[in-house]
């Protein structure tokens, strides 16, 4: 078996384990998060999962999201002003979401850990870390903003 097997397996125990069914649309999903190189919107998980199981709906879709979301399997993160995206459950990490070009970068949790800190400290509040998207302005846009910054407009 090779690793996407592996993982799928691992997905229908879980299922199997919350003595939830199993059925072809939840194994289409299951496939194509462990396929994923990134994260997926409902939208683009629901084209995938078309593309193998034609006759499943978007809002079926979307009630397999929220049951593996329930059960650890996947989770989501709101990134700026687009959809929510969703991922296989593993390593948590945050986004950093560029306002201009809506670049995502993945970073790891522990850029958060001191902000973690200082947020119960301060407040009392638990930081979501699963859900940290910041929003701001990614390396080439900066330099391409600063590009148009130093262009005269009378060339």
């Amino acid at each position: 078996m090779n690793t996407a097997d592996d993982s799928i397996s691992v997905i229908l125990s879980t299922l199997r384990a919350a003595s939830k069914r199993i059925t072809v649309p939840k194994r289409a999903v299951a496939g194509v998060l462990v396929d994923a190189t990134g994260d997926l919107t409902a939208d683009e998980i629901t084209s995938l999962v078309q593309e193998r199981v034609t006759d499943v709906s978007t809002s079926t879709v979307y009630r397999i999201l929220e049951e593996f979301e329930e059960l650890g399997i996947v989770v989501h993160a709101h990134l700026g002003q687009t959809a929510a995206v969703y991922h296989l459950a593993g390593p948590v990490h945050g986004h950093l979401t560029c306002e201009h070009c809506g670049a995502n970068i993945e970073i790891p949790a522990s850029h958060f850990d001191a902000l973690s800190k200082d947020l119960r400290r301060d407040y009392g509040f638990v930081l979501d870390r699963h859900h940290v998207a910041i929003s701001g302005t990614c390396a080439r846009c900066q330099r391409d903003l600063l590009a148009l910054k130093d262009t005269p407009l009378d060339k």
